[in-house]
């Protein structure tokens, strides 16, 4: 059991965390499947799959291929749609005691603005995280994260409407995240998330095809990790706004890496497909890590490793 000899309590907006160990989105559906394995209350935050307006039905299989080191996966957002998540999914996570990030995803800014403001009403949803890595109809198929004009518009966008706290999910497949950081910020974000999947392919060398049915898909699990903990520490350095950390975090000392780079929290994702409970392990697993090494409040790890040269990501603050 989690004891109250070490404050595993974070801030992200907001919200109050009982602890910094969160779900990814799109691994643990709309968050309640997971309790038929532990008390999704437990943790700091469920975050539910991407939301669209509409209910969409994804793309074609094959849609997740197992690699080494990993998955890749192009379930292209398949989801059942905000208004039948609010009616039907909600009030379930609130019954369960869940703190609820809602992540959402459009491909036109007045999308994701109709999306925000259906969602800022509802007393049950405690924060909202933006995906940003879909193709922007508008302007040619962009990814809005891929471009910092289009980013810094719909953060502008979202904002002047959004009590809740707001959380921008970015894109790792750029090659300064702290510069994307670091417009998210000045727009008014509140916290935001690093990173989304890697573009990756895989090949059947048999029938010589693709393994998923798109060619390419995102690639998470521990493969990335090394990758994402480097641009948490690249953003660290030149945002003030906490930052949540998803890549590869299977284990407890995963978690405790991402912390010392400088992440408020972590989101857990591939690791639900194999061990569903591994969430309460890693809070577990934090717990034990401060109490070892005298540290009172896991809030005192946040940014605390110790590099023996100065690192600048070339951004002005």
């Amino acid at each position: 059991m989690i004891g109250n000899s070490v404050n595993l309590a974070v801030q992200i907006g907001d919200i109050k965390l009982k602890n910094p160990v969160m779900t990814s989105s799109g691994t643990a559906g709309y968050g309640s499947e997971l309790a038929d394995y532990i008390d999704v209350g437990a943790l700091g935050a469920v975050v539910t799959k991407s939301l669209t307006l509409k209910p969409k039905a994804g793309n074609a299989p094959p849609r997740i291929s197992e690699v080494n080191g990993g998955m890749l996966n192009s379930i292209g957002l398949a989801n059942i749609g905000i208004e039948k998540f609010i009616n039907e999914k909600l009030s379930t996570l609130v019954k369960l005691g869940a703190t609820v990030v809602v992540n959402v995803a459009a491909k036109r800014i007045e999308d994701y603005v109709s999306l925000v403001e259906l969602l800022d009403s509802q007393e049950g949803v405690q924060g909202i995280e933006l995906n940003l890595s879909c193709p922007n109809v508008s302007e040619g198929g962009i990814e809005f994260g891929s471009d910092l004009k289009i980013l810094r518009k719909i953060v502008n966008r979202v904002r002047k409407i959004c009590k809740k706290a707001l959380i921008i999910k970015l894109t790792p497949n750029v090659s300064r995240i702290s510069e994307f950081a670091l417009a998210a910020e000045d727009e008014g974000a509140d916290a935001v998330t690093i990173a989304n999947t890697y573009v990756g392919m895989a090949i059947n060398i048999y029938t010589r095809k693709p393994k998923i049915h798109n060619v390419t898909g995102g690639l998470s699990g521990p493969a990335i990790k090394p990758l994402t903990l480097s641009k948490v520490f690249e953003a660290r350095n030149a945002i003030r706004i906490p930052i949540v950390a998803s890549g590869g975090i299977m284990n407890w000392a995963d978690a405790v890496e991402y912390i010392l780079a400088g992440a408020t929290a972590v989101q857990l994702g591939t690791v639900l497909f194999t061990k569903p409970d591994s969430p309460l392990d890693v809070i577990n697993g934090i717990k034990e890590y401060c109490l070892g090494t005298g540290i009172g409040s896991v809030s005192e790890l946040i940014g605390k490793v110790e590099a023996d040269i100065a690192f600048s990501p070339h951004v002005k603050k």
